[in-house]
């Protein structure tokens, strides 16, 4: 069987408008955090399986019912070296909450390239961001505070309350590597659906 992955590099500009067509109360803060997901995968090592286990059962049994993304994945930022998962996926019955859990726990423990290398990415990208004159809310603000994020040697932030507020974002990031090989096939075709 043949499925269809829409994934794929891009130019830093093609993927802020992308963003901001799909999601017109983005903000800086969000197009950041998706580049981040995507350089870094998730934001954080998954240690202890039991807490992360936990934390999703939570998280899905709060999004039971609500109005969710109305995609069940998504590549991230400008590579899509990491892909986010959407819990609408578990909600919807093509995956398992266990899946989902193991391809996250996966993807979080790999190895990652280091908040220094980041930053200097992020320093290039911002440039070229910069350049396309975009009118987005608090812009200067969100700016500054992820300056200063990573001036303390952090990288990882959360969406916007404008963000989460309208698009109600509840995923899990699994590695690009992992989510086709384990997640993808148990997915239906966005191109056949």
């Amino acid at each position: 069987m043949t499925y269809c992955l829409m994934i794929q590099g891009q130019e830093v500009e093609k993927f802020v408008a992308g963003q901001l067509e799909q999601y017109p109360k983005a903000r800086l803060l969000d197009i950041y955090k998706s580049c981040f997901q995507d350089y870094m995968g998730a934001e954080h090592l998954v240690g202890d399986t039991a807490s992360a286990r936990r934390y999703l059962e939570q998280e899905l049994a709060e999004t039971q019912g609500i109005q969710l993304a109305d995609w069940y994945y998504e590549p991230c930022g400008v590579e899509g070296r990491h892909v986010r998962v959407s819990l609408r996926a578990v909600h919807d019955g093509h995956l398992t909450a266990d899946k989902l859990l193991e391809a996250f726990i996966g993807s979080a423990n790999a190895d990652r390239p280091t908040v220094e290398q980041w930053a200097a990415l992020w320093h290039e990208m911002i440039g070229r961001i910069d350049r396309m004159g975009l009118n987005l809310p608090d812009y200067e603000q969100d700016r500054k505070f992820i300056e200063q994020v990573l001036a303390r040697g952090k990288y990882a932030i959360s969406h916007s309350p404008d963000y989460r507020e309208a698009y109600a974002p509840h995923y899990r990031i699994v590695a690009r590597d992992i989510f086709e090989r384990e997640i993808l096939p148990l997915l239906p075709c966005p191109c056949c659906h």
